[in-house]
């Protein structure tokens, strides 16, 4: 593992690649999807952040899964797509930069030594060079689609770990669909997962909430742009290899091709 005392204030190298990759930009669906988590890259100056590689392709470091699922979208839905490539221990892209576990010390139980006792600007840097790309190229698609008139909703794609190595417990839902203010799209989505999926148990703001201070995308481009939204979160194991990412790409390709004539 890498020392990562006494290190300069952040930024990415000449070798380091583009924090975002957004793909199919003008695609036909009404729906644009981010990936906030969907890398674990990690910048060559923060080395292995101080963790063994068995941490680094934990749930901890990214969501397992999700990019395969979000590429598959690309053709099967006609979608946007916006991935982050760097890992969540860097910066979590889908937290307030100013909210403390923004930049994790300590994640399901471990310990992040390259993240102890950051600098202000250490911690503004990271939020400069991969939080804020991240979410300008959202905004931008979303700007983008407004001028042009186009109905928009938002899906933000995440998965979560059947159960948490420092609590754990059994989190026995294949999904969940997330929402705060507004669950008119959870809804839909939730009934028309019934439809296709009733097999799978699924339910609303499990195993996490969206809030105002533990979340951006939803609240920042979803709720203050007034667009419909949901946030979906698949457990890990079924989306951990190919079939089941292919499986579940064509589950929500079905859901959200219906629930779009709903909207």
């Amino acid at each position: 593992m890498t020392d990562r005392t006494h290190q300069p204030v952040f930024g990415l190298g000449a070798n380091d690649p583009e924090p975002v990759e957004v793909v199919n930009a003008d695609g036909a669906s009404p729906f644009v999807i981010t990936c906030e988590h969907a890398g674990r890259l990690i910048p060559e100056q923060l080395g292995d952040l101080g963790l063994d590689d068995r941490h680094l392709t934990r749930h901890i470091a990214w969501d397992i899964g999700v990019d395969a699922v979000g590429r598959a979208l690309i053709d099967l839905l006609d979608a946007p797509v916006i991935f982050q490539r760097y890992s969540r221990l860097v910066i979590d892209c889908n937290r307030p930069v100013w909210a403390d576990d923004s930049i994790p010390v300590v994640s399901d139980g471990t310990q992040v030594p390259a993240n102890m006792a950051l600098t202000d600007k250490d911690r503004a840097a990271r939020a400069t060079h991969i939080h804020k790309p991240f979410h300008d190229a959202v905004a931008g698609i979303l700007d983008q689609r407004a001028a042009q008139g186009r109905p928009t909703a938002l899906i933000a794609l995440h998965s979560f770990t059947p159960s948490l190595e420092a609590k754990p417990s059994p989190r026995p839902w294949h999904l969940g669909i997330l929402f705060n203010r507004d669950a008119t799209l959870s809804q839909h989505v939730h009934d028309v997962m019934h439809q296709e999926a009733g097999h799978l148990t699924f339910t609303y703001n499990q195993p996490y909430e969206v809030e105002d201070h533990g979340d951006y995308t939803i609240p920042v481009h979803g709720e203050q742009r007034g667009l419909p939204h949901s946030l979906f979160e698949i457990r890990n194991d079924h989306i951990a290899e190919p079939a089941g990412q292919l499986e579940w790409a064509e589950l929500l390709t079905r859901v959200l091709h219906k629930v779009a004539q709903r909207l």
